[in-house]
């Protein structure tokens, strides 16, 4: 079984006296530890399906099971717990409160969690160093580089230890160096600590390092770059 099951997945918007659908029927399966690449032009439903991944919105109609679990029914209060054990989301402009130090804002996820602080201090201590800013774990957002606050945002996003980290254009507002550095990061906590890993991007280069790449348009599932992505076939159409 799939890790994430996506069926006849469907998300509307009323705008004046128009229906916007930002994610029309869509069918998709995502295997545990796979690395996923999302492309398409703007306004295609990636970052929509990344929202409804992680139970930060939810869909008008279809079916949405994670891991066994039907999250698209669940109450907003029952959503957040789930979230807080499941996912982490990384940002494309790392979303960092300024007014705290990188160790606060990675602990921040943790302070949902019944720990003691001695096992909060463990779980970032552990998270900064995987992602080299440790030494950096006094530090302000505005006294950090772009590529560091994003190493910042990726360790609070791994912090609980999800099963799936989810990044919104990880690289967008990085230069060429630091956004190489980012993603062989997200790369080893692909292939090291097995994450599944969904990432939205519309740059090739950044999308090559995941293991498959759906490409969507207005909504739908338009081509894979591999055959392990399965599009569930609907019975009610007839295939191209």
């Amino acid at each position: 079984m799939a890790l994430i099951e996506c069926r006849h997945l469907t998300k509307e918007y009323v705008k004046g006296d128009n229906v916007i659908r930002p994610l029309d029927d869509l069918n998709v399966d995502v295997s545990s530890g796979m690395f996923l690449a999302l492309m398409g032009p703007s306004g295609s439903g990636k970052t929509t399906l990344l929202n409804l991944i992680t139970g930060i919105d939810q869909p008008t109609s279809g079916s949405l099971v994670i891991d066994g679990h039907e999250i698209s029914h669940l109450s907003r209060s029952q959503l957040a717990s789930w979230r807080s054990h499941y996912v982490g989301y990384i940002f494309q402009l790392y979303n960092l409160v300024p007014v705290l130090t990188a160790y606060e804002n990675v602990e921040l996820p943790l302070l949902l969690r019944q720990m003691s602080r001695s096992q909060r201090h463990e779980r970032v201590a552990t998270a900064l160093e995987l992602v080299g800013i440790a030494d950096r774990h006094d530090h302000y957002p505005r006294q950090l580089s772009g590529g560091q606050e994003q190493r910042v945002a990726i360790a609070r996003a791994i912090v609980a230890d999800p099963k799936i980290i989810v990044a919104d254009e990880p690289t967008g507002d990085l230069d060429k160096p630091s956004a190489a550095l980012v993603m062989e990061l997200l790369q080893r906590l692909n292939t090291e600590l097995q994450k599944t890993l969904i990432m939205v991007t519309h740059d090739p280069a950044t999308a090559a390092y995941a293991d498959q790449t759906l490409h969507l348009d207005k909504g739908r599932l338009v081509e894979s770059s591999d055959v392990a992505l399965e599009q569930p076939v609907d019975e009610r159409e007839t295939p191209a």
